[in-house]
C-alpha cells in the first residue's frame, strides 16, 4: 500500500458491497431461475429442438459472452489504467446489465433467439463489471490483507444472493399458490433481481474512490486502444518475469472451467436428472449460497496464515468430492449434500484465486493483470459450459456424463497448480518497475 493512502471502513465496505450487489445476477439468471426456465421453458417446448440441443444453446449462449468479453477485456483494463477511469467503467457495466437483466422479463415460451441475445448482453456487462471490480482491491489493502478483503467480498456477495433468492422464492411460493404459471412468475423475479443490483451497487459509486493517476497520452481512441493490446503483448512475452502468476493463469483456466460448468448448469442437472422443480432449485441454492459464504469467511484469513496455494488445493479436492457425489445422485438428499460440499469449494476457491492474483499482480498495473485474469475466467467460462453442452448434445441428453468433464477439469487444475511457488510470485510482483 505504498503507493496509495490506506482505505477506510466505509470504502472497503461499499468495494465489498458490490459483491453484494451483482451476487443476485449470478444466482437467479446464470444458476438457477433463468437458465432452467430457459432449458425447459423458452426452448425446451418446441418440438424441432432435439434431446440435449436446448442445454447447448444456454451453454452457446455463455460461451459467446464471455468470449466477448475475452476479447475486450485486455483492452478495458489497460485504459482503465492508462486514463484512470475504472469507477467511471464499472457504472458503464453495472447500468448495463441492469437494464439487460430486466428486460429479461419480456422473454416467454419460444422466444430463443431474442432470450438468448438479451442474455448474452446482460452478461457482458456483468463480466465487465467483475473484471474491473476487482482491479480495486490492490489500491484498497496490502497483499498481506488481501485474502482476509477478497473472502468478506464474496461471503458478502453470497449474502447478497441470499437476500435476492430469498425474495424471488416468497414470491414464487404465493404466485404458485395463486395459480401462476412459471412463464408468469419467473418475469417477475429477473425484475426484483434488477432492482436489487442497482440499489445495493449504489454505495460502490458513492464511496469507492479512483485512486490511480492518468497516464498522458496523445488525445486519440484509436492510440488507447493500440496501447491497451500493446500492453496485454508485453504482458503475454514477460512470462519469464512473472512465471508463478502465469503458471497459476493457466492452472485457473483448467479448474476454472469446473467452477463454471457448476455455476452455469447445477440447475439444469438438478432439474433433468433428479426432478427439482423452481423452489427446490431456489432452496438448493440458497443453502449453496450459506455454505459459500461460511466457506468465504473461514477460508479467506486461512490463506493469509497457510498460504493460497495450499488453501485452493484443498478446496479442489472438495470440489472432486461434490461432482463424484452429483454423478452418482438417485436422491435428492444426495445432491443436497453436494450442494453443501460445492458451496464450500465454491466460496474458498472464488475468494482465493482473486486474492491470489492480487499478491502476484504488481500494484501499477492492477487493472491490466486483473483484466488477464478476467481473460482466464471467461476463458473458462467459454470451455466448461460449452463442453459440458456438447457432450449432452452428442450423448443425447446425457447429463451425468456431461457433469464427469467438470471432475476432469478439477483433478487437471490441482496438478498444475501444485507447480506455482506463491513466494516467488509475490517476489516477482514487488520487483517489478516497468512504468504502464
Amino acid at each position: 500500500m505504498s503507493c496509495w493512502q490506506q482505505a477506510g471502513r466505509r470504502e472497503l465496505l461499499s468495494w465489498a458491497l458490490y459483491d453484494f450487489a451483482n451476487s443476485g445476477y449470478t444466482t437467479v439468471v446464470l444458476t438457477t431461475i433463468y437458465s432452467a426456465y430457459f432449458v425447459a421453458v423458452v426452448a425446451g417446448g418446441l418440438p424441432e429442438l432435439e434431446p440435449g440441443e436446448a442445454t447447448f444453446i444456454w451453454t452457446l449462449a455463455v460461451s459467446l459472452a464471455n468470449f466477448f468479453v475475452l476479447l475486450s477485456a485486455p483492452m478495458i483494463g489497460a485504459v482503465a489504467d492508462l486514463k484512470a477511469i475504472k469507477k467511471r467503467f464499472l457504472l458503464v457495466s453495472t447500468v448495463g446489465s441492469v437494464v439487460a437483466t430486466a428486460l429479461l422479463a419480456l422473454v416467454g415460451p419460444g422466444d430463443v433467439v431474442f432470450g438468448a441475445v438479451l442474455f448474452i448482453i446482460s452478461a457482458i456487462f456483468f463480466y465487465s463489471g467483475e473484471n474491473l471490480i476487482a482491479a480495486f482491491l490492490p489500491e484498497i489493502v496490502s497483499a498481506q490483507r488481501m485474502g482476509r478483503m477478497s473472502g468478506y467480498g464474496w461471503g458478502l456477495g453470497y449474502a447478497g444472493g441470499l437476500l435476492t433468492l430469498g425474495i424471488c422464492l416468497a414470491y414464487i411460493v404465493w404466485a404458485k399458490g395463486e395459480g401462476y404459471q412459471e412463464e408468469q412468475y419467473v418475469p417477475v423475479t429477473l425484475l426484483i433481481t434488477a432492482v436489487i443490483f442497482a440499489l445495493a451497487a449504489t454505495p460502490t459509486f458513492l464511496w469507492l474512490r479512483e485512486r490511480a493517476t492518468a497516464i498522458s497520452m496523445p488525445c486519440s481512441r484509436v492510440s488507447y486502444i493500440r496501447k491497451g493490446y500493446e500492453r496485454l503483448r508485453v504482458t503475454l512475452t514477460e512470462a519469464v518475469h512473472f512465471r508463478d502468476l502465469f503458471r497459476f493463469l493457466i492452472a485457473l483456466v483448467v479448474y476454472q472451467s469446473g467452477v463454471s460448468i457448476v455455476v452455469v448448469l447445477t440447475a439444469i442437472y438438478a432439474r433433468e436428472v433428479i426432478g427439482f422443480d423452481s423452489q427446490a432449485l431456489l432452496l438448493l441454492v440458497m443453502l449453496v449460497n450459506v455454505t459459500a459464504a461460511i466457506g468465504a469467511l473461514v477460508f479467506g484469513p486461512l490463506q493469509d496464515r497457510i498460504g493460497s496455494v495450499p488453501m485452493l488445493a484443498c478446496t479442489l479436492l472438495i470440489w472432486c468430492g461434490a461432482i463424484i457425489l452429483a454423478y452418482v445422485a438417485e436422491e435428492r438428499s444426495d445432491i443436497w449434500i453436494a450442494g453443501n460440499l460445492i458451496g464450500l469449494a465454491m466460496g474458498a476457491s472464488q475468494a482465493g484465486g482473486r486474492a491470489l492474483i492480487g499478491k502476484l499482480t504488481p500494484q501499477a498495473r492492477s487493472a491490466e493483470f486483473f483484466g488477464l485474469w478476467g481473460m482466464v475466467n471467461r476463458t473458462a467460462a467459454i470451455i466448461g459450459p460449452l463442453s459440458y453442452g456438447l457432450i449432452s448434445y452428442l450423448s443425447a441428453g446425457n447429463h451425468r456424463l456431461a457433469i464427469l468433464s467438470a471432475l476432469a477439469f478439477f483433478i487437471t487444475g490441482l496438478v498444475l497448480l501444485l507447480g506455482v511457488d506463491e513466494k516467488r510470485g509475490m517476489a516477482a510482483a514487488v520487483r517489478d518497475i516497468n512504468s504502464p
